[in-house]
């Protein structure tokens, strides 16, 4: 499995960071599942508006296709208002991948 990892600054004078994830979950999100190889998603941020997407991928070439296909791209340059500057992105190979299991009592 391979990781692509986004860092981004959201500009919290412009848009709360709950909007830009609503935007993000809504209008983003069901796109990036359309993706070939696409197999999961965590979004991580802090009350100052920045943030780490870290979308997982069936291969290296999935984990890249998004750059090279212009999906990427367009998505920056239709919210590109929403940031503070253009994001960071990073492509690696997944090594160890644990999540806890909730447990209901």
């Amino acid at each position: 499995m391979y990781a692509r990892v986004t860092l981004l600054e959201i500009d919290t004078i412009r848009v709360p960071t709950d909007a830009a994830l609503e935007v993000f979950r809504s209008e983003v999100l069901p796109t990036v599942r359309d993706q070939p190889g696409y197999r999961g998603i965590l979004v991580l941020s802090t009350i100052e508006g920045n943030g780490v997407l870290v979308s997982f991928w069936s291969s290296p070439e999935a984990a890249e296709a998004g750059g090279t296909s212009g999906f990427y791209p367009e998505v920056l340059d239709r919210y590109v208002t929403m940031f503070r500057s253009p994001p960071g992105r990073e492509r690696y190979e997944v090594r160890l991948a644990e999540f806890p299991v909730s447990s209901s009592t």
